[in-house]
């Protein structure tokens, strides 16, 4: 059966740490918002670190994830922000104390490592949400959902959106994904994840349009999409075109990909490299639904 980490409650430690890049400014908003939530934040050495691009190399980005994950007092792990390195440390970690006693991690971005990896492997939950260098500029909304995923409020929710029709259906199954290009760089490895009867959760940010449209075709051509229940695609912010065009949005790049199949897609989801990057639960079993302009997303255990 599998293990679900403990809700958190006023008086709990988190830890922030730095498994990818080295912060650009600092995380005070952040720590004041977590402490307004009851929480005791502790920081870890690669708050403060850098090493070329990363926030220290990578032993010791390995070496402060583990005390976050090991550290029985601490009930969430918050990745300070993404960017790029979780991989170069993902082998590094021991994950069997984690396996008894798991904790929340919390991230999106490059910090899909970690989450793909802890569902591929535990099928424990993990929380896509909101960094706390992303504090600062997040929508009030987005921090609410964070806040509710990590104390054990319901995070369900719905919305209307006119950007591209949704595929009308309904579906069931685990919540998995996060951002494409790092699904990619885990593909065939031993983070990946088993996309069958799966709810997969897409988003990007600053790729070109025939990026996207090579990445899904690998997802495709690797099997990921025959058995998927359905498909949710977040914010693809920051888009470059090519000259010439491409010729297609993202979201009829992704038709393209699935035309044969007949799975629920929700297009515009608020949930990527966006202010308004509204948490999302990993590892859950959910409830799509979606009309024409209408998506729910509700959690069903």
């Amino acid at each position: 059966m599998t293990k679900i980490p403990e809700f958190l409650k006023a008086g709990d430690k988190v830890a922030i740490v730095c498994p990818a890049s080295f912060i650009r400014g600092n995380i005070d908003v952040a720590v004041k918002i977590l402490e307004s939530w009851g929480l005791e934040v502790l920081l870890g050495k690669t708050v403060t670190a850098a090493y070329h691009q990363f926030a220290g190399d990578d032993r010791k980005r390995a070496e402060d994830l583990q005390w976050a994950l090991d550290d029985q007092s601490i009930k969430a792990v918050f990745a300070a922000r993404g960017g790029y390195g979780s991989v170069r440390i993902i082998d590094r970690l021991d994950f069997s104390r984690f396996k008894k006693q798991p904790k929340w991690i919390v991230g999106f971005s490059d910090i899909t490592v970690l989450h793909s990896h802890i569902q591929g492997q535990f099928s424990i939950p993990t929380i896509h949400g909101q960094m706390p260098k992303s504090f600062e500029a997040g929508t009030a909304a987005s921090l609410e959902t964070l806040k509710a995923a990590l104390f054990g409020d319901a995070v369900d929710y719905s919305y209307l959106q006119e950007e591209f029709p949704n595929r009308v259906g309904e579906a069931e199954g685990i919540l998995i994904g996060g951002n494409l290009a790092i699904l990619l760089s885990v593909l065939a490895s031993k983070s990946d994840v088993n996309y069958d009867d799966k709810i997969l959760f897409i988003e990007d940010v600053g790729e070109t349009f025939y990026s996207v449209d090579r990445m899904l075709w690998a997802l495709k051509r690797a099997g990921k999409f025959k058995k998927l229940k359905g498909l949710i695609v977040g914010g693809f912010s920051g888009m470059k075109d090519a000259d010439p065009s491409f010729g297609q949005s993202v979201s009829e790049i992704v038709i393209d990909k699935v035309r044969e199949a007949d799975f629920p897609i929700a297009f515009a989801y608020p949930a990527g490299h966006i202010d308004d990057n509204h948490a999302l639960v990993f590892g859950k079993k959910v409830k799509l639904k979606t009309t024409k302009n209408k998506v729910s997303l509700t959690y069903i255990d």
